[in-house]
C-alpha cells in the first residue's frame, strides 16, 4: 500500500531555509509523479511543484519561483522540497502527493495519494 510521510517542518525566521522530505513506501518513486502542495488556514490548497519519473520538474507557484526547489533521492525513495528565503506568507501545512502518471499536474484533484502534511511557520 502506497504511503507518503512528510517531515522537516517547523518554526523558522523570515529569510531562513528549510528542507522538507517526503518518504514514500509501498511503491518506487520512479513509478509516479510527485507533487508538493501547501495550504494555509482559510485558504485553498496551492500546487508548488512536481517531479516526473524522468526527473523533469515543473514549478506552479509564481510567488516561490527561484526560492523553492524540488528534488529526489531514488535510493532513499524520498522527494525533497528545499525552501530558501522564507517569508511569513509561506506559513502553511505542506503536503506531498503521488499520481500514477507520466506528466505533472499542479491541480490537487490529479493526485490520489496524499501525506498528512508537515507544518511550516515563518515568524520572527
Amino acid at each position: 500500500q502506497l504511503q507518503l510521510v512528510e517531515s522537516g517542518g517547523g518554526l523558522v525566521q523570515p529569510g531562513g531555509s528549510l528542507r522538507l522530505s517526503c518518504a514514500i513506501s509501498g511503491f518506487r518513486i520512479d513509478w509516479y509523479v510527485i507533487g508538493w502542495f501547501r495550504q494555509a488556514p482559510g485558504k485553498e490548497r496551492e500546487g508548488i511543484s512536481c517531479l516526473t519519473k524522468s526527473g523533469a520538474s515543473t514549478n506552479y507557484l509564481d510567488s516561490v519561483k527561484g526560492r523553492f526547489t524540488i528534488s529526489r533521492d531514488n535510493a532513499k525513495n524520498t522527494v525533497y522540497l528545499q525552501m530558501n528565503s522564507l517569508k511569513p506568507e509561506g506559513s502553511a501545512s505542506y503536503s506531498c502527493a503521488a499520481a500514477p502518471a507520466y506528466a505533472c499536474s499542479g491541480g490537487p484533484a490529479f493526485y490520489k495519494h496524499w501525506g498528512q502534511g508537515t507544518q511550516v511557520t515563518v515568524s520572527s
